[in-house]
């Protein structure tokens, strides 16, 4: 492991802010490549990103473990096919200290503003202990899925109960013999329900719209696929490949022939016959929109759950939270002792206002009043040597988004190649160049099913636009960030 840096502790060449699979995989690949001079800042007391902070009970990956890890650093002992959380974040923790990444840590250290400086061509940090860190570079690693999205419903702060929202699980409250309700059937509420279901005395489970759920093709991870993977990697490289290959033969139902999706959802809808036999029941759960419109999860103990005694879900709309529960707009009263909200992330609203200040003291909050938008998903106009890493429009709804994350760390390091080579302080790129990417990717996310399939998902902002995809195949993507066009860039 490498000695601590010697440079001094308020400033590096550059700072990277979050320490999941992004914060974590720049790092890494700024230390292979020599590029010593960086900090990493993490506001908690450990690394793993999303893989911390989510630690509800049974989370666990929808993606295949042999994809979703880093391709530099396999991982020939994952215990299952779809690994759970807790793995993933100890996996996370091994790739920082096996990969010297330690010394490069600032844990327990928020960074609540940073300012791009014009005269300097800096970043300012403002940290939440008022210290100050200037950087040349900034990347953000804090990804989309960071802030949890709090429902809108009148009198919630009212609930004389507990309420906690799933990525801040409370695990002192013990939910055994409780009346539980829980708000929202997305990816966290299908893997917690069944694991809570069996002890709780009832859960009221509030759906506004009913997710597609496709069967899970989980299983252990045998002791001779541990053994081949540890004694011949490229065993494990073809296993990787073929599920990479299997996940991008989705991408045409999603983009191109939405019409294609029906054979999935017969498939769904044989799941789902299959797992309920109530036709009242099934009814309930049975989605109305285009599979893929939402995001398609996959479960086999979730529609079991719900045939459960003490499990009722609940269709009709919620009115307002009040003192004793939840009533809803039929004036019912669902009367509960905890409200579990698992409504997700803010995902179309990933920044909030007052935190990043680009060229001229704009707010970046106030460059996307139409919405999130960089070009690659990467670099943002007005905001100079700043890379965001899965920022808008790099989020998938069929493959891995570590995938995703080392196309755009490659792009990062040959932007800094260029400039060292080039003796460029400091890259923002064209206002036109952006607008034009994102007009052409807007234009091919209008014919995808995210935008015709008949429903309103996270992926879309207030006004309706995709703020959060990527329109394509990942390969198309990884084609665009191979190498840094800085002739797309205005020097500083």
């Amino acid at each position: 492991m490498l000695a601590a840096q010697t440079v001094t502790p308020n400033y590096s060449d550059i700072a990277i802010i979050g320490s999941g699979f992004s914060g974590l995989g720049m790092a890494i690949r700024l230390k292979q490549q020599g590029l010593g001079d960086f900090t990493v800042f993490e506001k908690a007391d450990s690394v793993g990103g999303t893989w911390r902070e989510n630690h509800y009970p049974g989370v666990a990956c929808d993606v295949q473990s042999h994809l979703y890890s880093f391709s530099f650093a396999p991982n020939p002992q994952w215990s299952r096919m779809f690994s759970p959380g807790p793995e993933i974040r100890r996996y996370l923790e091994h790739c920082a200290e096996h990969y010297g990444i330690t010394p490069h840590l600032r844990l327990r250290t928020e960074v609540v503003r940073a300012r791009w400086l014009d005269a300097d061509r800096q970043w300012l940090l403002e940290l939440a202990d008022g210290q100050t860190h200037r950087a040349r570079v900034l990347v953000s690693g804090m990804g989309g899925l960071s802030r949890p999205a709090l429902p809108q419903i009148p009198g919630l702060a009212t609930f004389q109960g507990t309420t906690f929202h799933s990525a801040e699980w409370n695990h002192d409250y013990d939910l055994r013999g409780k009346r539980v309700a829980v708000i929202g059937t997305g990816a966290s509420a299908i893997q917690f329900v069944p694991q809570i279901a069996p002890f709780v005395a009832d859960l009221q489970l509030f759906q506004r719209t009913p997710p597609w759920v496709m069967a899970k093709p989980d299983r252990d991870v045998s002791a001779l696929e541990h053994w081949l993977f540890e004694r011949f990697p490229l065993a494990q490289k073809l296993m990787r490949a073929a599920i990479y290959g299997m996940l991008e033969a989705r991408v045409p139902g999603f983009t191109l022939f939405p019409g294609a999706m029906k054979v999935a959802q017969n498939l769904a809808k044989r799941h789902l016959r299959q797992q309920i036999a109530d036709p009242q029941l099934r009814a309930q759960v049975t989605p109305t929109y285009t599979m893929g419109c939402k995001r398609v999860l996959i479960s086999n103990d979730y529609y079991p759950a719900l045939t459960r005694p003490n499990v009722h879900v609940v269709t009709a709309g919620i009115a307002e939270i009040v003192p004793q529960g939840v009533r809803t707009v039929d004036g019912a009263l669902h009367q509960v002792d905890c409200l579990i909200l698992g409504t997700g992330f803010q995902a179309t609203d990933p920044m909030p206002p007052g935190v990043l200040f680009g060229r001229k003291g704009v707010d970046i909050v106030a460059a996307w009043k139409d919405g999130p938008e960089a070009y690659l998903g990467t670099t943002v106009a007005g905001f100079p040597n700043l890379f965001l890493l899965m920022g808008p429009n790099t989020g998938l709804g069929h493959s891995s988004m570590v995938y995703m994350i080392e196309s755009q760390i490659q792009y990062v390091l040959d932007a800094l190649q260029t400039m060292q080579t080039q003796q460029i302080q400091a890259v923002d790129v064209l206002a036109g160049v952006q607008a034009s990417f994102n007009h052409r990717l807007q234009e091919r996310l209008a014919g995808t099913v995210w935008q015709s399939g008949g429903c309103q998902s996270w992926y879309r902002n207030a006004a309706g636009k995709n703020v959060v995809l990527w329109p394509g195949f990942t390969w198309q993507f990884r084609r665009l960030t191979r190498h840094f066009d800085v002739q797309n860039y205005q020097k500083l």
